[in-house]
């Protein structure tokens, strides 16, 4: 699933944006899970969140008009708030059918889909609307860079989103295959019987969520999350490697950055949260 060489020269991670949607359960929230395409070139088949990297479309000065403001004061990235948000909102609606703009119906969403698909830009896509995108719906709830070990780097920042009324999700079939929702516990247990694959910062948050049974706390959370860059360190040992956290003693920033256990260690194929003394 991920291709770590310690010796390899970094590269330059590539700006990225993800959107985790949420929406209220019977007894805690749910969040929508997409499955990447077994073929991707990058985390294919497993199960991950609607996102993907900044595109030249994403930065036009059309969003200043199309978009409302932005919450991102807190965070530190290399794109501007809006931009990051533009780009979330395009790979929400490609991926996902989802895009937070006012009484954008189920079908109207997937219809849109399918013109993106078809080779239309998202600017032209929203403009027919007639209406701003609600970027203020994404709340910023984590920025995570991939390790320098890694061929292929992102440098993600993670919005949390409410899913809006009168949309539900559709996978496109092409770079995903299917739009799951469970509640975060609900996929960390599927994930632990071997059901699903995912990489270690879609197990974070959704640890960090399974706590939350309301789309408030879901919310508030978000509020008290640090940005500051979460870049795992790849450190190889006889049991086959381990990432290590901003925080962890094998980690050279040891300034805590994200809530949990400063550690994945590979077992049986997967990086699984733990601390470093057991």
């Amino acid at each position: 699933m991920l291709d770590f060489a310690p010796d390899r020269p970094p590269t330059v991670p590539r700006p990225a944006a993800t959107t985790l949607v949420i929406r209220p359960g019977s007894c805690t929230i749910e969040i929508l899970g997409i499955l990447r395409h077994p073929r991707s070139s990058f985390l294919g088949g497993v199960l991950a969140f609607p996102g993907g990297k900044v595109d030249t479309q994403d930065r036009e000065e059309c969003w200043a008009s199309y978009g409302s403001p932005v919450h991102g004061e807190r965070l530190d990235a290399p794109e501007s708030p809006r931009t990051l948000a533009v780009t979330a909102c395009r790979e929400l609606l490609e991926e996902a059918a989802i895009l937070p703009a006012p009484g954008l119906s189920h079908d109207r969403a997937v219809l849109l889909q399918q013109q993106i698909r078809q080779g239309v830009s998202f600017a032209k896509v929203v403009a027919s609307l007639e209406v701003s995108l609600n970027l203020g719906n994404l709340h910023t709830f984590g920025r995570w860079v991939t390790p320098e070990a890694e061929a292929r780097r992102y440098d993600a920042t993670f919005f949390l989103m409410v899913l809006p009324e009168g949309q539900e999700g559709h996978s496109d079939q092409h770079e995903t295959t299917a739009a799951l929702w469970d509640s975060p516990a609900g996929f960390l247990e599927r994930w632990a019987r071997g059901e699903l694959q995912m990489a270690p910062p879609t197990t974070r948050m959704l640890e960090l969520l399974s706590g939350c049974v309301s789309v408030k706390e879901a919310l508030a959370l978000a509020a008290r999350q640090r940005l500051q860059a979460v870049c795992p360190r790849f450190v190889a040992d006889e049991s086959g490697g381990f990432l290590a956290l901003p925080g962890d003693p094998a980690h050279e920033i040891q300034e805590r950055r994200v809530d949990g256990p400063t550690r994945f260690v590979l077992r049986e194929g997967r990086f699984v949260s733990t601390d470093p003394y057991g």
